[in-house]
């Protein structure tokens, strides 16, 4: 069995159906890990995308904030959901395929725009949060799994425009670094995206602060592919989809793929 899945930060699902149901036509994806989906899950538009053949749901949703949301051309169950950090956000949801591969679907708190726990609140819930994943992955040491999101961190120098210049920035720094690291060593998780492109600048998000997002290109690669290493081989084709940062009314995250032989 082989499938492809994505993973996309929508910044709200029902404000950009359009544009999901273009990535659906145009790329079809079997699987699509959609995050920060800013609706409660029976308000999201299921309808249309059930009419593209994505007649599988599983969701965790909010008004207004976070969401997670996972759609399938092919059967899935829901397996968990966890409250990492206990924020009472919908973060994460996880399902299975039938050929026994759980996939999780993260969104990891962004952190605010002071990287110090001691006066930025929302900076320490989002370390917090990843010293609940490390844990928790330590713990169940899972296997068959892929873990994709918009984990909120760019690891690699060359997961930036400018190394140098974020290191102070929140998603790049060194505490994050390495937070991540610590969840990526507790399952030792796999970054198929960068085992398929090991060399070179790489970005998944752009900011719409800036005038001319493609010109410029200070952007970051925030959305991450992983596997566990059981199946991390058969993983390949990974690609970031540029293309969808400029298309009409945008998030500013871009889809990452991969596929998968299985």
């Amino acid at each position: 069995m082989s499938f492809t899945l994505a993973t996309w930060n929508i910044n709200s699902v029902r404000l950009r159906e359009p544009i999901v149901q273009k990535l659906l036509m145009e790329e079809a994806p079997d699987v699509l890990c959609l995050q920060e989906c800013k609706s409660p899950v029976e308000k999201i538009p299921m309808e249309g995308f059930a009419a593209l053949g994505y007649t599988h749901m599983i969701a965790r949703g909010q008004k207004g904030y976070n969401g997670v949301a996972i759609l399938s051309r092919l059967p899935m169950k829901e397996v968990t959901s966890f409250d990492f950090a206990a924020l009472g956000h919908a973060r994460h949801i996880a399902g299975q395929l039938e050929n026994g591969v759980t996939i999780h679907n993260f969104y990891v708190p962004a952190g605010g725009d002071v990287p110090d726990r001691d006066v930025n609140e929302k900076f320490g819930q989002k370390l917090d949060y990843l010293t609940d994943m490390r844990d928790h992955f330590f713990a169940e040491k899972p296997g068959k799994s892929i873990l994709v999101g918009d984990l909120n961190i760019a690891p690699r120098e060359d997961d930036v425009w400018s190394h140098k210049q974020l290191l102070k920035v929140v998603s790049h720094t060194p505490v994050e670094v390495e937070a991540l690291a610590q969840v990526q060593d507790a399952a030792n998780w796999v970054d198929i995206t960068r085992q398929d492109i090991p060399e070179g600048q790489l970005y998944s998000w752009w900011s719409y602060r800036a005038k001319d997002w493609n010109a410029a290109d200070k952007g970051r690669r925030l959305d991450h592919v992983w596997a566990t290493p059981d199946i991390s081989n058969a993983g390949h084709a990974s690609r970031i989809l540029r293309d969808a940062r400029g298309w009409e009314k945008p998030s500013d995250h871009a889809p990452v793929f991969a596929t998968f032989d299985l």
